[in-house]
């Protein structure tokens, strides 16, 4: 499902108990400086990443100050804070303004907030100009978060250079048939430099040879709950896309590769690296 860019006015894009991808939640709040926000998502752990701009959040007692330290998504790293399931976060701008994302994972435990400063960020590159699939992870709760977390995976993702494929070759991850597949339900929302770039997310149905194309553009937001689901930049245009996964089971990201496709897992230089990230 493809929701287009627009003003949400700082209520939930994709809410509680959706029927696309129930087990995410992801919100978009935009703030100027001295203005506040409260984030609280009943039944479901959430990251606050400001996409630009830097925030103090007081939440469970503690108070996190100066979250992010960037100017816009193309340079520096990301940096959040974990909330636990069902609390209340109140979001301060201290910068001219913020734009904040808001990324949930249906869970019911509870856990310790915590902060993920840009040093603790884990990062891989991986891919090849070669192979048209250049591109930079850029963990906030990846694979070793800074503290517990129940089910939500959050990333920022980037090709390198102008234009490629991104979540190549094909996989999917719909289906709870571990080891050799986790169901998680996945969110993406998506910015192009410059910002008139666009691209492809393609969406196909298991056993099937045809499925959804959506045109990409900036802001648009992609939900996922179930196919194999690539994506890729118009040449000229470096795409960037910010990803939350939640799985059904587990935290750990366990993907099915497309069968037809799956041997290009051993050409694509790094890509064994990235995949290892999200496990």
């Amino acid at each position: 499902m493809h929701i287009p860019h627009h003003d949400n006015k700082n209520q939930p894009i994709v809410d509680r108990n959706d029927s696309k991808v129930p087990l995410c939640f992801f919100n978009i709040v935009k703030l100027k400086k001295g203005e506040k926000f409260t984030s609280q998502v009943d039944g479901y752990e959430t990251c606050l990443v400001p996409a630009t701009g830097c925030i103090d959040v007081s939440v469970q007692g503690k108070t996190f100050e100066q979250v992010g330290k960037r100017l816009h998504i193309w340079e520096g790293n990301p940096e959040g804070v974990y909330v636990p399931v069902g609390f209340e976060a109140q979001i301060s701008c201290v910068s001219d303004e913020a734009e904040i994302f808001v990324a949930g994972a249906q869970h019911d435990e509870v856990y310790e907030a915590f902060v993920v400063r840009e040093d603790e960020i884990d990062q891989v590159q991986y891919g090849s100009d070669d192979t048209k699939t250049h591109r930079k992870i850029k963990h906030i709760l990846g694979k070793s978060p800074a503290g517990k977390v129940g089910r939500l995976l959050v990333s920022e993702l980037f090709t390198v250079g102008a234009g490629g494929w991104s979540g190549f070759p094909p996989h999917k991850h719909d289906t709870d048939n571990l080891p050799e597949e986790s169901r998680h339900d996945e969110v993406y929302n998506f910015r192009f430099n410059p910002e008139q770039g666009f691209g492809a997310q393609f969406l196909t149905p298991e056993g099937e040879d045809f499925g959804d194309v959506y045109h990409i553009r900036n802001g648009s937001t992609i939900l996922i709950d179930k196919g194999y689901h690539p994506c890729v930049a118009a040449p000229g245009y470096e795409m960037y896309y910010f990803t939350l996964l939640s799985g059904l089971s587990q935290r750990p990201l366990h993907q099915h590769f497309h069968p037809e496709n799956a041997y290009q897992i051993e050409t694509i230089p790094g890509i064994k690296d990235m995949i290892s990230k999200f496990k």
